[in-house]
């Protein structure tokens, strides 16, 4: 049986007491449609978020398997699903903790063949990959998909939230058109760091569904947790960036 469009009043009662959400922007909250792509560190904090707003849709692609590596910060994936899909344990853990919440897996790479299929149901897009070649893929999808995108990125203490508006706002293009996308230096990651970022990518989401507040667009925040310094940096859309479709 198909589930009601109705959201338990009590288990979003702390939501709706904040003036800027309330009932009208629990419904919003309770209909939008979010895919996280990545289901790692990042992820492990944006899916516990967006279950615990009452996101009711939510979309996970990732094509990786549970590794004991993983568990110094990824928290929604346990000892049990070693060896065994992301994308699966992700699933397993939203529906232990919030049993409203409708979930997709899509248990593949996302690649210029498959993208549309994956992203054309959602309203939001959220960038929790961990390479420098799956992101800038995303940022294009994104942009051809005219989809928002929050994106992230993380290492050791450090890192950086920015938001992303197809025909507004700059893209990773725009502000990096010279990355190289084959760079590749494993560098380690402290689960706080991971926390605080992705912490930050769902309060992005969290104002563009309910559309409060001043966004990270045309901004990067950049965030060193080693020194508590907090910095915004101004950018700008690139008239000559490939990506204006």
């Amino acid at each position: 049986m198909a589930k009601e469009n109705i959201f338990d009043i009590k288990r979003y009662n702390r939501n709706i007491l904040v003036p800027e959400i309330n009932k009208e922007g629990q419904r919003q909250l309770f209909k939008a449609r979010v895919l996280v792509c990545g289901a790692g560190g990042l992820a492990s904090t944006v899916i516990a978020n967006l279950a615990s707003l009452g996101i009711r849709y939510i979309g996970i692609i990732d094509d990786d398997k549970v590794e004991l590596s993983n568990l110094n910060r990824q928290y929604i994936h346990t000892i049990s699903y070693l060896d065994k899909p992301k994308v699966l344990s992700a699933k397993n853990w939203i529906e232990n903790y919030n049993k409203d919440v409708e979930i997709q897996t899509f248990q593949t790479r996302l690649d210029d063949n498959n993208y549309n299929d994956v992203v054309k149901n959602y309203d939001i897009v959220v960038d929790c990959f961990d390479s420098f070649e799956s992101k800038f893929l995303l940022n294009d999808i994104s942009l051809k998909m005219q989809k928002p995108l929050i994106h992230a990125g993380v290492t050791e203490f450090s890192g950086q939230v920015m938001t992303i508006i197809p025909n507004k706002s700059a893209c990773l293009r725009c502000i990096f058109p010279d990355a190289n996308l084959d760079a590749c230096v494993a560098k380690g990651v402290v689960s706080p760091a991971v926390s605080l970022i992705a912490s930050v990518q769902s309060m992005e989401i969290l104002k563009l569904i309910i559309n409060k507040g001043s966004l990270l667009t045309n901004k990067i925040l950049s965030i060193d947790g080693l020194n508590a310094r907090f910095k915004v940096l101004n950018v700008k859309k690139n008239s000559a960036c490939e990506c204006n479709f």
